[in-house]
């Protein structure tokens, strides 16, 4: 039987609580232990995206705290790409609590200075945010390019936001077959490599893939920042990309990222975070965007200016992906 009341021990009092509800917040459902989450309804709501914060920042965030440290938000102007600095290399989150403090921080120096008898500077750039926060402490995703084959650019989504994700497939001399895989990844990401090594073993011959090729090779397979842990189905089109391209020394189309989870008949399935991803890739640069078809219901849910300068290309199957991402182009040295 449910219980009721809850019993407070220091009145000595019981309290009725059979007709309360309950809400409850937390930035990572993982921490919550598996019983009370069965108890619960989740609703899912995504964190703020970078043009999001922005407005936020200018509307609500300066206009308060100018006012709690005594300046006057007719006097503070942020030069264009000074605030946007503050949000993607002085904070992480998918709220606005370190926003909110870095823009404390930056006022207070301007507090001071006017509190000396020193004028204020007409506008606030980014380099006088950098004089007043010291030395960034993120820095922002940026592509890289690919010209060496078997780099692939993924997409990932993390509790605080999209971020693109290389991925490096590289075969040396070694045991015929085995597979190495570094950069913390987790089990069901270790697992997607797996699967994605056996349906290019079992569709060698119609993937253009001479399995003499993997006679005393091994295979390595890497993620850049190693300290960071990543997990997750959806970089199962990007590992077949990646081995492949490594294999037949094939290059990438530049430019282009990729996310969707591979099965091994070569089916491309939906993920998640699609919002996320897809102002990540732009943020950094990206143009072509490969995704699962049913994928595609997420994209017309996304505003239209944030999908400007981005083409998507929605795919079933393994083949159609490789089919657009690789080019005929091979390379036979690294450069």
């Amino acid at each position: 039987e449910q219980n009721t009341t809850f019993h407070d021990n220091y009145l000595d009092i019981d309290y009725d609580l059979s007709k309360v509800l309950f809400i409850a917040t937390a930035n990572n459902i993982g921490a919550i232990p598996q019983a009370l989450r069965d108890r619960m309804e989740m609703i899912e709501v995504t964190g703020y995206i970078a043009e999001e914060k922005l407005q936020i920042a200018q509307k609500h965030l300066l206009p308060k705290e100018a006012k709690e440290h005594g300046l006057d938000i007719e006097k503070i102007h942020f030069a264009p790409g000074a605030l946007e600095l503050i949000i993607e290399e002085y904070t992480r989150e998918s709220g606005v609590r370190s926003l909110t403090k870095k823009i404390a921080a930056v006022l207070r120096k301007l507090a001071w200075a006017s509190a000396s008898g020193e004028e204020l500077p007409a506008e606030i750039t980014p380099e006088q945010v950098r004089t007043y926060l010291g030395k960034t402490v993120y820095s922002r995703d940026k592509y890289q390019g690919n010209e060496h084959p078997g780099v692939v650019v993924g997409l990932a989504w993390t509790s605080v936001g999209g971020e693109i994700l290389f991925i490096e497939s590289s075969l040396q001399p070694g045991q015929t077959g085995k597979l190495t895989l570094t950069g913390s990844l987790g089990d069901v990401m270790k697992e997607s490599a797996t699967i994605a090594l056996s349906y290019i073993r079992a569709h060698a011959l119609e993937l253009g893939i001479d399995l003499e090729q993997l006679k005393d090779k091994e295979i390595h397979v890497h993620v850049p920042e190693g300290a960071i842990p990543k997990d997750g189905p959806s970089a199962g089109i990007t590992m077949v990309t990646s081995l492949v391209s490594a294999i037949t020394r094939r290059k990438v189309r530049a430019h282009l990222a990729m996310t969707g989870e591979i099965t091994l008949r070569g089916k491309v399935l939906p993920v998640g975070g699609i919002k996320e991803k897809i102002l990540a890739a732009k943020r950094s640069g990206i143009t072509d965007i490969i995704l699962c078809r049913e994928n595609e219901r997420d994209i017309e849910e996304i505003d239209a200016r944030y999908l400007e300068g981005l083409t998507f290309h929605y795919v079933d199957e393994i083949t159609e992906v490789l089919a657009f991402a690789l080019l005929d182009e091979v390379v036979d040295q690294v450069k």
